[in-house]
C-alpha cells in the first residue's frame, strides 16, 4: 500500500521576529513599551532598522526621536549600527538620550 504525496505546497515558516523594547521619548512616540517586529529580510543591518520601525509609525515623531537615539541589542551597547546584523531573535532597544542635573 502507497502513501499518497499531497500536492499542497507547506506553508513557509513565519519571517524571523526581533523584540523592539522602547523607553523614554521612544515610548511616548509610538504609544508602546515593546514590539515584536518581523525582519522583511535576514540578515537586516541594524542601521536599516530606524527607517523600518519609523515606517510602522507614521504621523508621529519617531523618525526625529531614532535620529537622536542609540541601540543596543541583546543588552549590550552598540557604537556602530552598520556592523551589527539582525537574523532574528534579538531583543533590541531604543536608547534615547536623557538629560540629568
Amino acid at each position: 500500500m502507497t502513501t499518497p504525496i499531497s500536492s499542497t505546497p507547506s506553508a513557509s515558516p513565519p519571517p524571523p521576529t526581533i523584540t523592539v523594547l522602547y523607553f523614554a521619548g521612544a515610548s511616548t512616540a509610538t504609544g508602546l513599551t515593546t514590539e515584536a517586529v518581523a525582519l522583511p529580510s535576514t540578515p537586516l543591518p541594524l542601521a536599516e532598522l530606524g527607517a523600518l520601525l519609523a515606517a510602522r509609525h507614521p504621523h508621529t515623531n519617531f523618525s526625529a526621536v531614532l535620529a537622536q537615539s542609540g541601540w543596543a541589542v541583546d543588552e549590550e551597547m552598540v557604537d556602530d549600527p552598520r556592523a551589527v546584523v539582525l537574523k532574528g531573535g534579538e531583543e533590541v532597544a531604543v536608547i534615547c538620550p536623557v538629560s540629568g542635573g
